[in-house]
């Protein structure tokens, strides 16, 4: 998912908001302003009552955001990169562009957030019985008791063995750790999760016969996530494990051609896609002085009528978060070659090639050819 707003850096990790993430605090702050808070605490004003569920909605995303921090630090500490945290309709994401190492890194990264939601929960819960000593009213009290209980739930809900949830990540690591195998482990948790992911939508459509209404509906739709994502994370699990050892220098494109970066984007159209039939271009001077990388989905983003005066230098990715080694192994980029993106390969600060997710399939096409038995040889 994509952020619409980006908040700013917490921790040194970026943090941004989808715009779905509206839904989801409206649903928890009216659904607590019109019925909860109403049915314990009788006989307030409606404003009170919207302002309660208001405050428990921030709370509640502020928790989930310690959630997600607590993945994203406890994954930079084990040097795994972090790209950010998108908070949206499921509630966060910590989005990392590497995988653990050994089994305890993935157990620790795992585990830190339920831990960090089971922390949360028990602090509010003992902030709600202070409160309630010190003779609070009973609407302040109420937001710090659902706070507290909602942060248990979380963590629980988090902790069912099936990826992608906490559980399944900690299930996988353990596995990982019994029987030597980082990708046969990474499966199974992805088929526990497929599963819970089809029992969750059972229930979901019993519950929403049976009269539950929205409820029902919501577990269908939280079901059907947990279904699509597991078989996401199988796929590139076992895509992972097919690519074994294979290194970066043995898959990508070698020698691209590189553009001045003073040109203009009309002059790439017209000098050099057409002429090279490339979808993406270093811009620099030599294989030395490269800055970035300019793309079609770039060039796509820009109005035709902005193409004469922008230079490719304003719309390129900078080269920094491109770069790769050429002995770093080709599973280490899955989890960054998604969509447009590209990786430059550099080798003593010289350019010598580009790895896209295209140059990816290609091997593992030819990976399966061989497989069957023919005597054809990865080139």
């Amino acid at each position: 998912m994509n952020e619409s707003i980006r908040l700013g850096k917490i921790a040194g990790v970026n943090v941004g908001l989808n715009w779905s993430l509206l839904v989801i605090f409206l649903l928890i702050s009216l659904g607590l302003a019109g019925g909860r808070f109403p049915a314990l605490y009788p006989d307030r004003e409606p404003v009170a009552y919207v302002a309660a569920g208001l405050v428990a909605g921030v709370l509640f995303l502020a928790s989930i955001l310690a959630h997600e921090i607590g993945h994203a630090v406890v994954a930079r500490r084990n040097a795994i990169e972090v790209e950010g945290i998108t908070l949206w309709l499921f509630g966060g994401v910590a989005r990392l562009a590497g995988e653990a190492k050994d089994p305890g890194v993935e157990l620790r990264v795992a585990g830190i957030g339920p831990l960090i939601s089971i922390a949360i929960g028990v602090g509010a819960a003992a902030v709600a019985g202070l409160l309630d000593m010190a003779g609070a009213p009973g609407l302040v009290v109420g937001v710090a008791a659902w706070l507290a209980i909602i942060n248990i739930i979380l963590a629980l809900f988090n902790l069912v063995p099936a990826a992608p949830l906490d559980g399944g990540r900690i299930l996988g690591a353990l596995l990982w750790r019994r029987h030597g195998d980082a990708t046969r482990a990474r499966v199974t948790a992805a088929r526990g999760g497929r599963l819970f992911g089809f029992f969750l939508m059972a229930l979901g459509l019993a519950q929403f016969v049976a009269g539950a209404g929205i409820a029902g509906l919501w577990f269908v739709l939280i079901g059907w996530f947990l279904v699509n994502v597991a078989r996401a994370e199988e796929a590139t699990a076992g895509l992972k494990g097919a690519l074994g050892d294979l290194r970066v220098r043995e898959v990508m494109s070698a020698d691209p051609v590189i553009v001045p970066p003073e040109l203009t984007v009309a002059q790439l159209v017209d000098d050099y896609l057409f002429r090279h039939r490339f979808s993406a271009f270093p811009i620099g001077g030599t294989p030395e002085s490269v800055e970035g990388l300019v793309t079609l989905a770039h060039l796509k983003r820009l109005p035709a009528d902005q193409r004469d005066r922008v230079t490719l230098r304003e719309v390129a990715t900078p080269v920094a978060g491109l770069a790769v080694g050429p002995d770093e192994p080709v599973s280490e980029l899955v989890y960054r070659l998604d969509g447009d993106r590209r990786a430059l390969v550099m080798e003593d600060g010289r350019l010598i090639g580009i790895v896209s997710p295209t140059d990816i399939v290609r091997i593992m096409e030819l990976a399966e050819l061989r497989a069957r038995g023919g005597d054809h040889t990865l080139t």
